[in-house]
């Protein structure tokens, strides 16, 4: 279990060497835990959290379909905020399941990634 944390935060360093958040272009972070999934918007200039979401509020069942919403909720609150690009970051994580499932529900919802 340790090892897989390892790796997992190797690959994230090498993702973010690459990947930086303005204040117009924001970094979209997702991480995923065994139960929850969360997603935050942030400039990394400033080294602040523009806008967070988690799926502990929400209703919906199955981790699929709250990862949809938080997708969907993430995408709210950039709009309110005057956002409508951000650069992804999966934070590690393999581009599949729920992380898959935020990154394309954002993209509906209209940010683009």
């Amino acid at each position: 279990m340790l090892i897989k944390q390892v790796k997992r935060k190797r690959r994230h360093k090498r993702i973010r060497a690459r990947i930086i958040g303005t204040s117009k272009i924001p970094r979209f972070c997702v991480f995923r835990s065994s139960q929850h999934i969360y997603a935050q918007l942030i400039d990394d200039e400033k080294g602040q959290t523009i806008a967070m979401v988690s799926d502990l509020g929400l209703k919906a069942k199955g981790k699929i379909s709250k990862a949809v919403e938080v997708g969907k909720a993430i995408t709210k609150k950039a709009a309110e905020k005057k956002i409508e690009k951000v650069v992804f970051d999966r934070g590690g994580f393999q581009y599949h399941g729920r992380v898959k499932a935020v990154a394309e529900a954002a993209r509906e919802a209209g940010l683009k990634l």
